[in-house]
């Protein structure tokens, strides 16, 4: 007589970390480049944000170059427009910069970032992501704003190779300083409230070397203007675009303002990067 063995088969199932292990989401190089991505796609599905930046900067331009030019004595050996131009260029960066702290408090608001939060991504990643396409916003007002300074008479004095080096100063500045308005728009309530809050960087933009000589405002004012980030950088641009520190009418060399811009974008992505990433991080 022969026996069956009927004993149950006892089904065999997955253990959860070998679930987990193939779903352990996105690197950190794909998160950036996805939320950016994102966020440049979302520039170009409202052009208002491209047309806005390029009406703005040739109305301002247009008035300080024939409104105001006139009655500006730069006191050295280049005209007022080839002294305007650099400086505004660099001051592009907070004017075009605001729009993106206002799309911040948005997204954040809505609801995207909390989504985001909710995924297996780094976070640091996705608020690198969002920098790399406001930077992208940042250049294209730096490109719009050439063409209508050398449309109004802007030359540029220096080498190519400096000219070029000027343009990448300003973009690594424009990089730096989007962390500031990215942490404007997750610390503000709405995209209302953070365009108000935006404005209170505007003023780095009068109080610098862009539009007048810094040795033109009262004593007092001198020592803040002449050392806050942006104349700083101001100073290094339009030394490379005209040749020198010498035609600009200010002190040191060329390199000692670049490597200062340098230590300064430094500073600002350590500190505002930091703040970022430790404000996206937090749950509500």
């Amino acid at each position: 007589m022969t026996t069956t063995d009927i004993s149950p088969t006892v089904a065999t199932t997955p253990a959860p970390h070998s679930i987990d292990s193939s779903t352990s989401g996105a690197g950190y190089l794909t998160t950036a480049r996805t939320t950016s991505r994102r966020t440049v796609l979302k520039f170009f599905r409202t052009p208002q944000l491209l047309m806005m930046g390029t009406v703005q900067g040739a109305l301002f331009l247009f008035m300080f170059r024939y409104v105001f030019g006139g009655a500006i004595n730069t006191r050295g050996a280049i005209s007022y427009v080839d002294f305007l131009v650099p400086g505004f260029i660099v001051t592009v960066i907070l004017w075009t910069g605001m729009s993106g702290a206002a799309g911040v408090a948005e997204d954040s608001a809505t609801g995207v970032y909390d989504r985001l939060r909710s995924l297996p991504i780094p976070r640091s990643a996705v608020m690198l992501g969002r920098a790399m396409a406001d930077a992208t916003l940042i250049t294209w007002g730096l490109l719009t704003t050439s063409v209508l300074g050398f449309a109004l008479g802007f030359r540029t004095h220096g080498s190519i190779a400096a000219v070029v080096g000027a343009f990448a100063l300003t973009i690594v500045a424009g990089f730096a300083f989007t962390w500031v308005f990215i942490y404007i728009g997750l610390t503000s309530g709405n995209a209302q409230a953070a365009q108000g809050m935006s404005m209170l960087v505007i003023p780095f933009s009068f109080i610098s070397s862009a539009n007048v000589p810094v040795r033109s405002m009262p004593g007092w004012m001198q020592p803040f203007a002449a050392n806050q980030p942006v104349s700083v950088i101001i100073n290094a641009v339009r030394s490379l675009m005209q040749g020198g520190t010498t035609a600009v009418g200010i002190d040191h060399t060329t390199g000692y303002w670049i490597v200062l811009s340098l230590i300064w974008c430094a500073v600002i992505m350590l500190v505002f990067g930091t703040l970022t990433t430790l404000r996206f991080g937090r749950t509500k």
